[in-house]
């Protein structure tokens, strides 16, 4: 297969928030010094030396950008300030749109405000349409009741019914319809994932017992980010791993359980604990995650990217207005607390419509992935390779 050279990468990875590539002279320090190298997963060094002859095909079939957790340490060591940290964050932004089929991610990725239009573009038309629904079938003064301004409904089966017969919109409906075209999106472009790094090669083959054998792996690093806690640093991992199960616990809640949830001022401990839980994870590595970038506490926080800003003061935006909902409801402040709610559905659309699929979140769905295919590669070498102890076994032995 025939490889072609695009000058431009390196002007074009910039744009995605990499620092002069160009700086590197392959020293090899990066990759010297990073604790998850192995292999022939050589990351830094080699996507700094692909991105510098122009290998846009090479780059996009590897995932060893996956593998990368950016602690910082590559950056702190490199002689010539190269930023080979930065660089794979950049090249994370970089894949995350060319995996998308949308160009979503790639505008804004490009441009923070194209990003920042669509976010407030998608709250006002969020916030108008809620406003309208609620003030057509409800009452402001009621949160709960059967006249409430937003009814979520009682289950699935029976929330389309009452959309047309009184509390105003079921939200277990829209939850899920959001919820669909999230899937969808995000799910079409995890396949141009596999296409773009296993797939598309005529030239090789992937085993279909690797694929099986590994699967394991795909809910092992998402629920433990297994990998990160291997770097030196363990603080960004714990952080990071607090803010990923705090995230995942919120969003089940609400969509398995926001009946429970809404249900009130009455607190059923037995739901509300872990939504209360979930909350705080949120809120406090929210605010740890803003601070580092303020004042620049780490070295993965020197550089941050417009997208990680947004997606971090959606979140905060969104963790606080639940938190403010829940407590002006069980203090009896229904107009408040309906306010608040439609406030947080605002922030909430553009977050799950937009943060999720196309930008930051989506590497909740890459990163394992890029793991995943990796160990299916290295399980369908050819045997007169050396054999390689494929990510994850050994952390989960």
């Amino acid at each position: 297969m025939a490889i072609r050279a695009n000058p431009k990468l390196i002007d074009e990875l910039q744009k995605f928030g990499a620092d002069d590539v160009s700086k590197c002279y392959h020293c090899g320090t990066c990759t010297a010094t990073c604790q998850l190298t192995e292999g022939e997963s050589i990351f830094p060094r080699r996507e700094m030396r692909l991105l510098q002859m122009g290998l846009e095909s090479k780059l996009e079939g590897s995932v060893d950008p996956w593998l990368c957790y950016y602690c910082g340490e590559c950056s702190d060591e490199c002689p010539r300030e190269a930023e080979p940290g930065e660089t794979m964050m950049s090249l994370r932004r970089w894949l995350t749109s060319r995996y998308d089929w949308t160009g979503i991610s790639r505008l804004i990725y490009r441009s923070w405000v194209a990003e920042l239009t669509i976010i407030i573009l998608m709250a006002i038309v969020t916030g108008a349409f809620f406003l309208a629904m609620g003030f057509w079938k409800g009452d402001i003064h009621d949160y709960d009741g059967p006249d409430a301004f937003l009814q979520p409904g009682d289950t699935w089966f029976t929330v389309i019914p009452k959309f047309w017969t009184r509390g105003g919109l079921g939200i277990h409906l829209f939850d899920w319809l959001l919820a669909a075209v999230l899937v969808f999106f995000l799910g079409t472009n995890c396949i141009r994932m596999w296409w773009f790094s296993m797939g598309r090669n005529p030239d090789v083959r992937f085993s279909l017992w690797a694929y099986i054998k590994n699967i394991w792996l795909l809910p092992f690093h998402f629920f433990t980010q297994k990998r990160y806690a291997m770097c030196e640093r363990k603080t960004p991992w714990a952080v990071h791993l607090w803010l990923m199960l705090s995230y995942v616990t919120m969003l089940i809640l609400i969509m398995l359980f926001l009946d429970f949830m809404w249900s009130g001022p009455e607190i059923d401990w037995w739901v509300h604990a872990f939504g209360l839980t979930a909350a705080a994870g949120l809120l406090i590595t929210s605010i740890v995650a803003l601070r580092g970038r303020i004042v620049k506490t780490e070295t993965h926080y020197e550089h941050s990217h417009e997208s990680d800003w947004m997606f971090l003061i959606l979140l905060l935006i969104v963790t606080c207005t639940g938190i403010a909902q829940f407590f002006l409801h069980r203090f009896g402040s229904d107009v408040a607390a309906n306010i608040a709610y439609v406030i947080h559905l605002m922030a909430v659309v553009p977050m799950l419509g937009l943060e999720v699929p196309f930008s930051k979140w989506s590497h909740l769905a890459y990163r394992p992935l890029g793991m995943y295919f990796h160990n299916v590669r290295e399980d369908s070498a050819p045997a007169t390779q050396p054999v390689r102890e494929p990510l994850g076994a050994a952390q989960a032995a």
